[in-house]
């Protein structure tokens, strides 16, 4: 994985260098991380309480889940002001914006879908990519050496994509 920090250059050398994954490895519970790579996104989203994203098949995709393993919240990405957070990403780091995120996330749940898995050719190679419904957006993943997935969000008009990590959590089936 690149390190912690590293260009938006940088990190998307190292995606290049990674393995395409199939739309079948991505079932299931991921925890997200992300990466920092200077994108006006960098921290905001796990400050937030993002826990990561539940892909139980190709058509049905939480992207946005919020909480713990034990009480997750599938927050429609629609109803997050991304404009607002690309332009001034300072508010959302302040503690009162999170805290208010904190308490609204539930107004903002959905339990339908928000998004799908596709293979889609993106910097050279035909790989998984969850496709957000109602957002510019497209999740690009790579398979990492370790096992997890490293993740490009590309979002229309911004320069560089959003680096997250994916961690398997546990395949639907195996969860109670």
């Amino acid at each position: 994985m690149p390190p912690d920090g590293a260009a938006s250059r940088d990190a998307l050398a190292y995606f290049d260098t990674l393995p395409p994954v199939s739309v079948s490895d991505m079932g299931g519970l991921w925890r997200g991380r992300e990466l920092p790579t200077g994108h006006p996104l960098d921290g905001i989203l796990e400050p937030a309480g993002w826990f990561g994203k539940r892909f139980s098949d190709a058509e049905t995709v939480d992207p946005l889940l919020f909480g713990t393993p034990d009480q997750l919240v599938a927050v429609n990405p629609a109803l997050v002001p991304i404009g607002i957070l690309l332009r001034a990403p300072f508010l959302a780091r302040n503690p009162v914006a999170l805290a208010v995120f904190r308490s609204l996330r539930t107004f903002m749940a959905t339990s339908a879908p928000k998004a799908r898995l596709r293979t889609v050719r993106y910097r050279g190679s035909e790989s998984a990519a969850m496709i957000y419904d109602d957002l510019p957006i497209i999740d690009h993943f790579r398979r990492s050496p370790d096992q997890s997935v490293i993740g490009a969000m590309d979002l229309r008009g911004t320069d560089a994509p959003f680096m997250f990590q994916l961690t398997a959590v546990a395949k639907e089936s195996e969860r109670v």
